[in-house]
């Protein structure tokens, strides 16, 4: 998701101040995910849409990590229109489907496909140094700060080992099957898996504290809010406001 080719780009969306794309993107998730009404839903996905269409993504990498969780989706719509209580729309043998159910899983699928755009639009266009600069000037506790940073630095490192321990399992012949010992291989995987992160991280501490760390991380970035950003920042929070008030109309009606 923050792929750092994502943030090498052109775009008013790369340019916006992090702190700014910050704050609309949690803004814009904490809306979509309370939301109810889907004429609302459907206004904010295209405000994401919106954003994403700006900012010049390559579409076919994007799709990439949409399709992950439209998998889950699609398997939630298995399952959520024939278990949920309502009206019958149509009948697949036993199986009855309810329109109220339909519109329950339309509504998870418009909420999870509109978080995950504007997470990419606005989020990924940044790199990740500018993002921990910004978390940290958005009073964001530093460890979590720090915790994010290594998370998403060793994740790939991590990923690599899996597969070299993996590769080594396979050229002895194993072979995934459903048994105990493939169970049991599995388990040994995972183990030494754990084992070699934990000796890395003691490595990757020496070699900080080697070189003078000494608790705190220091970023070179600054930034400087311009009049385009503010105009941008304000049409965002006027869409929202608007989210908003015709979400809590339609309740109140």
């Amino acid at each position: 998701m923050f792929n750092e080719k994502f943030a090498m780009g052109s775009s008013w969306v790369h340019d916006l101040d992090p702190r700014l794309k910050i704050i609309m993107a949690i803004l814009l998730a904490v809306i979509t995910a309370v939301g109810n009404n889907i004429l609302m839903l459907l206004q904010i996905f295209f405000l994401a849409c919106f954003f994403l269409v700006s900012a010049k993504l390559d579409l076919k990498q994007v799709l990439k990590r949409l399709l992950v969780i439209n998998t889950f989706i699609f398997f939630m719509w298995l399952f959520i229109p024939f278990t949920y209580p309502g009206d019958s729309l149509f009948q697949i043998g036993p199986l009855s489907a309810s329109w109220a159910g339909i519109i329950y899983a339309t509504k998870i699928t418009i909420r999870s496909n509109t978080i995950m755009i504007a997470v990419i639009s606005l989020l990924s266009t940044s790199t990740i140094s500018s993002l921990m600069h910004a978390m940290k000037c958005l009073y964001v506790p530093e460890k979590l700060i720090y915790l994010f940073f290594f998370v998403y630095r060793y994740l790939y490192v991590i990923s690599d080992e899996f597969n070299s321990l993996h590769n080594s399992m396979k050229v002895r012949g194993f072979k995934p099957e459903t048994s105990l010992h493939c169970y049991k291989n599995y388990a040994y995987l995972v183990g030494m898996l754990i084992i070699k992160s934990y000796e890395r991280s003691i490595r990757v501490y020496r070699a900080m504290l080697a070189r003078g760390f000494k608790g705190k991380i220091y970023i070179n970035d600054e930034f400087k809010v311009i009049p385009r950003d503010i105009v941008i920042f304000a049409c965002t929070l006027a869409c929202l406001s608007w989210f908003v008030i015709l979400e809590q109309g339609i309740i109140l009606m």
